[in-house]
């Protein structure tokens, strides 16, 4: 464990992209005592300015050299379109920044290995957002597993079915596109439950997968699409996802194992039971789930973060951008590495590509083994 290179100050942060997702990153800063937002930056001066005017940010930028430039800044998380994350992040990097990318991490394998070679050469940290291991109910279902209460685990299920109005894919000439949205309701969307499955479970082998543009106009890429999964486990397991399902519902993950079932609704834990004669069940709505199922933002909320409470009263754990922000604070004090660095990022994009290909070539497809 090597020194704390910040020690005696706080880390300062930069933010690249003010639109949907940027504000809750800023609202997850100011709510960590050591840390500060210091810098935004949009390459529309008016989104970038409305957001310092909201939380109080002394510099605004419109170029993001200018932000990287900035001597004030230590992070920069980066909140812009998908297929810009490498470029960015490489820039960042290489300009003696740490990062937090959010998901996708990129919208190729090939930009995600320049990324990772990028923070190895520099030195610097690199995390990607998938928050919602940070959950509380995550958190609980993967100790379950880890410690075997759960058994073997033999199947799996997740299902993404969401709503997303043709104003929502209108609203950017990138939203839609392979260029620059990489994908549509799996790349997008779904991606969370997938890092979410794969991570539960223990990694996905090979995928048989099926794609379909449904209801939406003028995109490139799919909103509906049902995958078969074999995991390195050897358990077996289904994917839906879909941005066409009206009015949307809150994603749902299950687990099977041996010795008991766990089942995830929204971010809460909807079901636990074990053949011990233990299990739990909660019906408390999860609202924020279904604004966000709905095409909605969940916003960031002082909540709760002791895990049985958040668990048994449907809080969240924390907030979940926010815990995984502390995580990465944590990584750079202490010369640990945060839990999704480069690598952890790349898995779900890896799985996710292999469901494009093999929804194309009308196939399974193997993933190759890192």
């Amino acid at each position: 464990m090597s020194q704390d290179p910040y020690l005696n100050r706080k880390i300062r942060f930069g933010i690249v992209g003010c639109g949907a997702i940027g504000p809750t990153h800023a609202g997850a800063i100011q709510q960590i005592e050591d840390a500060q937002l210091v810098a935004v930056g949009d390459v529309v001066p008016e989104r970038a300015k409305s957001m310092a005017e909201k939380f109080g940010v002394p510099n605004v930028y419109t170029h993001v050299d200018d932000l990287l430039n900035d001597k004030a800044v230590d992070v920069v998380c980066l909140a812009t379109p998908s297929g810009t994350h490498a470029q960015s992040a490489i820039a960042a990097l290489q300009a003696g920044k740490h990062v937090i990318v959010e998901k996708p991490m990129e919208i190729s394998l090939d930009a995600c290995d320049r990324m990772i070679a990028a923070q190895q050469r520099s030195g610097r940290q690199l995390a990607v957002i998938s928050q919602h291991r940070f959950d509380a109910a995550s958190q609980l279902v993967k100790e379950l597993i880890d410690t075997g209460k759960l058994g073997k685990i033999f199947l799996a299920t997740a299902e993404v079915k969401w709503w997303r109005t043709q104003e929502y894919y209108d609203s950017g000439d990138w939203r839609g596109t392979w260029a620059l949205d990489g994908g549509g309701a799996l790349m997008n969307q779904a991606i969370h439950t997938i890092d979410l499955l794969q991570w539960l479970v223990g990694g996905v082998a090979s995928v048989f997968a099926k794609t379909k543009t449904a209801s939406h106009e003028r995109i490139e890429v799919e909103d509906t699409a049902v995958a078969t999964l074999n995991f390195h486990n050897g358990a077996i397991g289904t994917f839906v996802a879909s941005t066409a399902a009206y009015d949307g519902l809150p994603v749902r993950i299950d687990v099977f194992g041996t010795q008991g079932t766990a089942i995830l609704e929204g971010d809460r834990l909807k079901l636990v039971t074990l053949k011990t004669g233990e299990s739990f069940v909660t019906e408390r709505a999860a609202a924020h789930a279904l604004s966000v199922a709905k095409g909605g933002t969940a916003s960031v909320k002082d909540q709760a973060s002791h895990r049985e409470a958040a668990v048994e009263q449907g809080a969240v754990w924390g907030d979940a951008h926010r815990a995984q922000i502390q995580d990465f604070l944590h990584a750079l004090r202490t010369g640990t590495k945060p839990l999704i660095d480069g690598k952890s990022g790349r898995d779900p994009v890896e799985i996710i590509l292999a469901m494009y290909d093999s929804a194309k070539m009308g196939q399974p497809v193997t993933l190759q083994q890192r």
